[in-house]
């Protein structure tokens, strides 16, 4: 084997790794060493992400997007197998029962108020300004916003190929939009929200009196000083349940191939873009084994360690998001500015409106916290939503970051028909506007679930 520089392909991913540690090395001296970045609120792994997309775009440096959005795409799931994997008390209200059923309402729910803004923007366009724009092409706004760049290349391909010139890119600058609204906007508004006392940062920071025994670990775990050192249990543990993951999403899509065809390129592509959500099941089926296990005698130790799997979470969401900023292509931006930029105003400014009154109905105790992290996922993606609430909730003591997850889980079930919405829109005019009034009416439904669902009648 050459182990040589000529290798290409030894090498690619250690060079891409070390630009990306670079960047939040880099990130987090500015941030200490700059008061206007410090007191910005924005995050290490932000500031390391725009250092990166800057210098691709010089033309300093050389980024491989295609090893970016993998690293994006392994991290994701990673970090939520390792935040699914930690112990909890098991102790549940029935308010969080209902929160991930919920959560679902609220994530359709926003892709809903985006597809139907989308629509009127770009309808209203065709019909005034622009007699030439493809008019549904504005339900590519839950698809660039809500559900990030997969899906929003996925339908601005499909529409491309129906005639919408420039679908794609199209699609990919929504989503690529989105997760800079996500990261900038969310920003700006938790800084506003600080100032005004409305959330508290400083609990951030930890002094030595905090920082226990029981804050490194729980009782009867595995000792520090085995043969086997336990950082790499932990590790072995996600490692082994994203394995499982594969497996297991292999298996689903091979059985969903083999049944339809038809219905394999509709779901085959949505179960591999969340592969983190089975992972996330998996996990917690693995952490109940576990706990059972334990509790029957077979294992006398707990072997995870919720210190550990916190602190590896927020390694691979770190990297996650470097990687993500360094990703976008602004060339992709270029092209149908109009209804581009209407869009992606009507997606922050209605998105935010929607979520702060479905948020407010629904998490109560962690208001902020659930608001900060849904929009950061409604704008971005799920890892831009962490992103978020970890400079606010840096240690997942609130249910918000749990809700993202299982909340997705019941928005896969909820969000079947926007998905056949997706294929109903372009089929002629009429068409797109009954795929208008359709939207809006099933947002009706998605609110009778966040506001009703669990109500006990009064006598």
């Amino acid at each position: 084997m050459d182990y040589s520089a000529a290798n290409a392909s030894l090498w690619n991913i250690i060079i891409q790794l070390g630009f990306i540690a670079g960047a939040i090395l880099l990130g987090g001296f500015l941030r200490n060493n700059i008061s206007f970045i410090r007191k910005s609120m924005m995050p290490i792994s932000v500031v390391g992400g725009f250092i990166l997309l800057i210098l691709k775009c010089c033309g300093i440096i050389t980024l491989d997007a295609e090893m970016l959005e993998m690293i994006v795409y392994h991290c994701i799931a990673l970090g939520f197998i390792a935040m699914s994997l930690r112990v909890t008390s098991g102790k549940k209200s029935e308010a969080g029962r209902l929160a991930g059923l919920k959560s679902g309402a609220i994530i359709v729910g926003a892709y809903l108020v985006q597809a139907v803004s989308g629509l009127v923007i770009t309808i209203t366009l065709a019909y005034t300004f622009m007699p030439k724009l493809f008019k549904a092409s504005g339900i590519l706004l839950p698809m660039g916003f809500g559900q990030g760049p997969g899906q929003a290349n996925n339908v601005g391909t499909t529409y491309q190929a129906l005639g919408f010139k420039g679908g794609h890119s199209f699609g990919l600058a929504i989503a690529a939009a989105g997760y800079l609204c996500a990261c900038i906007v969310g920003v700006i508004i938790m800084n506003r929200l600080a100032k005004k006392g409305k959330i508290n940062t400083e609990r951030r920071l930890r002094t030595d009196n905090d920082l226990t025994v029981g804050f490194f670990q729980d009782k009867n775990e595995i000792p520090v000083s085995d043969s086997i050192d336990r950082l790499s249990i932990q590790l072995a543990l996600v490692l082994g349940v994203y394995v499982l993951t594969y497996l297991a999403t292999w298996g689903l899509t091979s059985g969903i191939s083999a049944i339809s065809e038809g219905l394999a390129n509709t779901l085959n592509t949505l179960l591999w873009g969340f592969n983190f959500i089975i992972g996330s099941a998996i996990a917690m089926l693995v952490r109940t084994l576990l706990n059972k296990a334990k509790n029957a005698k077979v294992m006398e130790r707990q072997y995870q360690n919720n210190y550990l799997l916190n602190r590896l979470s927020g390694f691979f969401f770190d990297i996650m998001i470097v990687a993500g900023i360094a990703a976008i292509n602004p060339e992709e931006l270029s092209g149908l500015w109009i209804p581009f930029a209407l869009l992606c105003i009507a997606g922050g400014v209605l998105t935010w409106v929607y979520l702060s009154i479905v948020c407010k109905a629904t998490y109560k105790g962690y208001y902020y916290e659930g608001l900060i992290s849904m929009y950061g996922m409604l704008t971005g993606t799920i890892g831009s939503g962490i992103l978020l609430l970890r400079e606010i909730d840096p240690d997942y003591e609130t249910p918000a970051a749990n809700n993202l997850v299982l909340g997705s889980s019941f928005a896969i079930i909820f969000g079947a028909p926007v998905l056949l919405l997706v294929g109903l829109a372009p089929k002629s005019d009429i068409m797109c506007l009954l795929t208008t009034l359709i939207a809006a009416v099933y947002l009706g439904i998605m609110l009778l679930v966040i506001f009703k669902a669990g109500n006990k009648k009064k006598d």
